[in-house]
């Protein structure tokens, strides 16, 4: 038997894997990845339409290579997805570098310093065409002086790494305002890597806190779980899965109602925080999966609230199917088992959340101003009767009075805005918005008023401590203050 040793033809499988699906900014966040593990503190990133070459660089000052750490670094498949890899690598396949930045450009060049010592490599797809190999080139001190991102950004430092994209082929073809391009697909940039990394921008214990700024303006972290707003449903709760610890905690964020607009932009942007309900993976902390339930529960608006963390290390990633972008993973049945039981209990919680507004109805023993009921055909709200003020604003009119009075409480009944009110809530609209005082101040006046009213009744004590348990006046503590004095002086 012979072997027969058939390399790759060098243009044709550079080409082909540009098409990987790379985006811009999981290309972008997949440098950032390489900059973590030399163990940056800083990252740097910078774009220019306006230059004679448009580009795109990344700098860090992490650790920089040698000779032959960057050689390494610019090999397809540098490295087996089957090595066990330190702790902090959130690499995998030993392609990310090269994938990611020629899914966006033809030309990629590499520049590090380390012990002052400066190494520097392209990849120029056009030199590889006209060469027909694997043609890497290797830069000289000559070669450096003409590159101003390199005089500009790296030299000044003591150590580091800077990756610049020319030839932006992906990113500028046929568009005929480059420069308003450029900025919109950036913006996207600031709030993936805002996203992606917002552990690492917030400088979470564990990690070295890492800042990012694009064209010199920070970026800021993005929390998709409002950490100090949100309801913690379940702390952390750690499995073992082959020796190594997966940790799973769940959040609760707050009712719509309780989110400025500023949060909900954050949490769910244009698409709302139906689509990014579920699960978030984690990979020695940077954000890989998020938004999906894996099939464990449907999306839907009742548990549009539930988010859940899930920290994996490295180690497991042969359990994940993690594909070469990082942006796919599917968990084991191993793991599946874990987590379906925490899907449960939160969605239900969620539900429980959106359905009340977290206030007094949690306990649903009070008088509300609406009350429901099933029937055969689905169900029916309607206004409650019984309910203190709209008693006694019927025992003050006359019979036809009374039947005016009726007939209008049942026209609102039937004419509810259902459809609107939907529409609104899926758009992540806030519905009745009004300032907590002033909605306090108007309680505070209805119960006095009420008071008044019943000043002489025999059954008043009894009234009173329905009040207490009814909307709107159990939602506010003043309120109930007042009511509960006035039992007293009863």
């Amino acid at each position: 038997m012979k072997t027969i040793d058939m390399p790759p033809f060098a243009p044709v499988l550079m080409e082909s894997t540009r098409a990987m699906g790379y985006s811009l900014e999981a290309a972008v966040a997949d440098i950032i990845d390489n900059s973590i593990a030399a163990q940056a503190s800083e990252v740097s990133i910078q774009f220019s339409p306006y230059t004679a070459i448009p580009y795109v660089s990344i700098l860090d000052n992490g650790s920089g290579m040698t000779k032959a750490e960057i050689n390494d670094a610019m090999r397809y498949g540098s490295q087996s997805s089957l090595n066990e890899r330190d702790r902090r690598d959130l690499g995998r396949f030993g392609l990310g570098l090269k994938t990611a930045s020629l899914s966006q450009c033809r030309c990629l060049t590499v520049i590090t310093k380390q012990d002052r010592k400066v190494e520097a490599r392209r990849w120029d797809l056009d030199e590889i065409y006209k060469k027909g190999s694997w043609a890497l080139i290797s830069l000289d001190r000559n070669d450096l002086a003409n590159i101003p991102q390199y005089q500009e950004q790296l030299k000044p430092l003591k150590h580091g790494t800077l990756v610049i994209w020319e030839k932006l082929d992906r990113m500028l073809k046929g568009t005929a305002s480059p420069d308003r391009l450029m900025n919109k697909q950036m913006d996207y940039v600031r709030d993936h890597i805002a996203l992606v990394f917002h552990r690492y921008l917030s400088g979470e214990s564990g990690i070295t806190k890492l800042a990012i700024s694009i064209n010199n303006l920070s970026v800021e972290p993005k929390d998709p779980f409002l950490i100090g707003r949100s309801t913690i449903f379940q702390a952390d709760e750690r499995f073992n899965i082959e020796g190594y610890p997966v940790y799973v905690s769940s959040y609760m964020l707050p009712h719509i109602n309780a989110l400025t607009k500023k949060e909900k932009s954050a949490l769910g942007g244009s698409e709302g925080l139906t689509k990014d309900q579920g699960f978030y993976v984690y990979r020695n902390k940077r954000l890989l999966v998020w938004g999906t339930w894996f099939r464990m529960h449907r999306k839907d608006e009742l548990s549009k609230l539930a988010r859940i963390r899930v920290d994996v290390p490295n180690a497991l990633d042969h359990l994940w199917t993690l594909d070469i972008r990082k942006s796919t993973a599917i968990p084991p049945d191993v793991i599946k088992k874990n987590l379906s039981r925490i899907v449960e209990r939160i969605s239900e919680g969620s539900k429980r959340t959106w359905t009340f507004r977290g206030k007094r109805e949690i306990s649903d023993d009070g008088s509300h101003l609406w009350s429901k009921t099933k029937i055969r055909e689905g169900v029916v709200y309607n206004l409650n009767r019984e309910h203190i003020l709209l008693k006694l604003l019927s025992n003050s009119l006359d019979s036809e009075q009374k039947k005016l009075l009726e007939n209008y409480l049942r026209l609102a009944e039937d004419n509810l805005p259902l459809n609107q009110l939907y529409v609104d809530l899926n758009n992540e609209e806030q519905v009745n918005v009004r300032k907590e005082k002033d909605a306090e101040a108007e309680a505070m006046e209805t119960a006095k008023t009420i008071l008044n009213n019943i000043a002489g009744d025999p059954a008043r004590k009894i009234q009173i401590q329905l009040m207490m348990q009814t909307d709107p006046f159990c939602n506010y503590k003043k309120v109930v203050d007042l009511l509960a004095k006035e039992l007293e002086n009863d």
